[in-house]
């Protein structure tokens, strides 16, 4: 069992994804964080069977190729990836886009903040309530 958390960002703007990573590392500089330029890239990365699957899953909606909430879909629909809880990070705050990602899958829905201090708040909330669940679950086993 990996020691570290792991965190897959799927976005196709790099300054965000550079914003991400800046506020992963200050909630804590052991968590790895890997990229995806795409959903396309994002699920090449992921069913790859050598490689070992992140913990969570920040993906923004509106790319290009294979936009996020294909990607979603795609993710739910694959044994080995379901169970990834998804975050659904974008600039959209339309509420029944919400409903619809939510419906599928996601476990939550975020804003895309405008600077890393929000960010670095919206990441740390959704972390702690991840190890929080992990340590609840593994507690009923």
């Amino acid at each position: 069992m990996k020691d570290t958390m792991s965190l897959l960002i799927v976005d196709d703007d790099a300054d965000d994804r550079m914003l991400f990573i800046e506020a992963v590392k200050e909630v804590d500089e052991d968590i790895e964080c890997i990229t995806a330029n795409d959903g396309q890239q994002a699920l090449e990365l992921l069913q790859n069977e050598d490689s070992s699957l992140p913990d969570l899953i920040f993906l923004d909606i509106r790319m290009p190729r294979l936009s996020g909430k294909k990607c979603l879909a795609e993710l739910k629909k694959d044994e080995r990836l379901k169970h990834i809880p998804v975050i659904i990070y974008t600039t959209s705050r339309e509420v029944e886009e919400s409903k619809e990602l939510k419906e599928m899958g996601a476990y939550h829905f975020i804003s895309k903040p405008s600077n890393t201090q929000e960010i670095y708040y919206l990441v740390s909330l959704a972390i702690e309530e991840h190890l929080t669940a992990s340590r609840r679950d593994k507690s009923h086993k």
